[in-house]
């Protein structure tokens, strides 16, 4: 029988229990998003629930035996969370990566100064934003300070309600008509991305300086060091970030799509995080692996091109083995299986000539398998063995998971990529697999709620069955 693909609409193939259970997770994902802003928050929250399910870092174990839920950390920026599977390692396992990163405002390493009796910080951007889309808005300031001794300091200012905000000007429409002849990448740049801190300057005992000389900037310093006991100099070995101060939020009448910032790719990292939480007594040995720096290339000692992913799978051969070797090492993760968890983009009818429409996804049609990424020609591409996307196919559909496929946008409009080609570098076979998302790299991305549980769904079945 002739059998058509055509992604139905998810909503409508639910039961109204299960509409339930949609709107419920997603309530879950909201608080956790407001949360964790963070690659560090994210981390930290993931620890939190972890062990609540009964797992344990992986240095408390002295041997790996069927059913142990263990994690290990990577400088806090990083997380790997395994269940030991009932065949052996070497028989490969069940992988659902993703990345915590996401597009955001950093500091420079000596940011602060005053200008015009306005306290700022300097700026650097991250990943693939766009520039005008980060001014006039209410900005939040998370992260860590290292201080010269060691210790830490924990920054979180502007989510609260009584919380002050942080802000980026902009140019006003009555003078800006030189700056409405640019082009959008040119209208913002770089270097204007800088955020005001403060206007209230320090009074001297002795004011007889007839031009005040930093006064904001000093006020500034002595708020840090009286509230945080934090320096000028400790700035420089600061981990802070700029996010948007707004809180996830339901979108339309209906709540049927939820609003925030860092839907990519936190929403495929909380639905493979929940995915293990209920993983039980899989086949495979599952794990989630959650990374940092896609956003920038993934490199460095917390992104994907790191040895962290090895390395902890021979930290776990080695408590599940008695003759741990490197030839081991290379079959477990060779018979390996993984879905990188990442998202694509939504088709949007305000810009329909990015789109190829029968080969975009659609917000509410449930999880996207991709089979390839890369921009134009399929450069920077990982690319899914037609086997393995069968066996996903499959896979869901007895599962009954909600599934559909799409491309990111038409194909010499861009493109982009995702942690696969990293794992498919191991020559394992690797589908990238996540909901489509709105408005993608913006400070305020758009999801649908069905496409979420669907996602959790996906991730679980492939991590148990």
């Amino acid at each position: 029988m002739e059998k058509d693909f055509n992604p139905k609409n998810a909503w409508l193939e639910m039961e109204d229990v299960e509409h339930e259970e949609v709107f419920d997770f997603n309530g879950d994902y909201a608080e956790f998003l407001n949360n964790c802003k963070t690659e560090r928050e994210f981390v930290q929250g993931s620890i939190e629930l972890l062990e609540a399910e009964g797992f344990r870092d992986i240095c408390e174990f002295q041997k790996l035996k069927k059913g142990d839920k263990v994690y290990r950390v990577n400088r806090d920026s990083a997380i790997m969370a395994a269940v030991i599977g009932e065949r052996p390692l070497t028989d490969g396992m069940r992988i659902v990566g993703a990345h915590m990163d996401s597009p955001r405002i950093d500091l420079k390493p000596n940011p602060l100064y005053e200008d015009s009796e306005i306290a700022y910080l300097s700026t650097h951007y991250y990943g693939g934003v766009k520039k005008y889309q980060w001014v006039s808005i209410p900005l939040a300031i998370h992260g860590v300070v290292v201080k010269e001794d060691g210790s830490k300091v924990h920054i979180n200012i502007g989510e609260k309600e009584d919380d002050p905000v942080f802000y980026i000007s902009d140019l006003l429409p009555h003078l800006g008509q030189d700056q409405m002849q640019k082009k959008m990448s040119e209208a913002i740049n770089g270097e204007q991305l800088r955020l005001i801190i403060g206007s209230i300057p320090e009074k001297s005992e002795k004011d007889e300086e007839k031009k005040p000389k930093d006064k904001v900037k000093t006020a500034i310093l002595n708020h840090l060091y009286k509230e945080y006991g934090i320096t000028g100099e400790d700035l420089v070995s600061a981990e802070l970030q700029i996010v948007p101060a707004m809180k996830a939020r339901d979108v339309g009448f209906d709540r049927g799509l939820l609003a925030a910032y860092g839907h990519d790719d936190r929403v495929c990292a909380y639905t493979a995080l929940r995915a293990i939480l209920d993983v039980d007594k899989p086949q495979y040995t599952a794990v989630l692996l959650l990374v940092d720096k896609e956003e920038v290339g993934s490199m460095g000692s917390t992104g994907m091109k790191s040895h962290f992913f090895e390395n902890t799978v021979a930290e776990m051969i080695n408590l599940s083995s008695e003759n741990y070797s490197e030839l081991i090492l290379r079959r477990t993760i060779e018979n390996s299986k993984s879905l990188s968890g990442d998202v694509n983009a939504a088709y949007d009818p305000n810009f329909a000539d990015a789109f190829e429409k029968n080969n975009s996804s659609y917000l509410g049609k449930g999880v996207v398998i991709t089979k390839y990424t890369g921009a134009r020609g399929k450069s920077g591409s990982s690319e899914a063995s037609a086997e393995f996307v069968a066996e996903i196919r499959s896979l869901f559909n007895n599962a009954g998971v909600l599934w559909q496929t799409g491309e990111l946008g038409k194909v010499d409009k861009g493109g982009g990529g995702t942690i696969a080609q990293f794992l498919a570098n191991y020559n394992m076979d690797v589908l990238d697999c996540g909901p489509v998302v709105l408005s993608m790299h913006s400070p305020y991305e758009l999801v649908s709620k069905v496409d979420v549980y669907h996602t959790y769904l996906a991730y679980q079945v492939f991590m148990e069955k």
